[in-house]
């Protein structure tokens, strides 16, 4: 899939008090994530839709991550489409994970990327 100039960004880059959204479905959630992310999985984002504009920050950048980057992309896209600055996090939570970055599971112990 082609996603033109779609912006985005590495987990590198990313600072500790950006705001994330994690469009994984519910077993990957639960199994590993990033603290502090908002969850929406894309099966549900555009019922769900109204729970990202309430807290996503008003000026700030809706970083949106997916296991590898495709499913993100999709959502990064749409959001876009809605006037949102939204980016691609690149490679997802396996690039997270990659990269030694904290990944919790639903009880706040250790996660992994499924």
């Amino acid at each position: 899939m082609h996603f033109g100039s779609l912006p985005s960004v590495g987990v590198g880059e990313l600072k500790a008090d950006d705001f994330l959204l994690d469009v994984r479905e519910d077993d990957e959630w639960q199994a590993g994530h990033i603290e502090g992310a908002l969850h929406i999985p894309m099966s549900d984002f555009v019922a769900r839709y109204g729970e990202l504009t309430e807290a996503a920050p008003q000026d700030g950048t809706v970083n949106v991550i997916c296991r590898s980057g495709g499913r993100s992309a999709q959502v990064t896209m749409y959001l876009a489409q809605q006037g949102i600055d939204a980016v691609n996090v690149e490679g997802g939570m396996q690039a997270w994970e990659a990269a030694g970055k904290p990944v919790v599971d639903d009880k706040g112990a250790a996660g992994f990327v499924m």
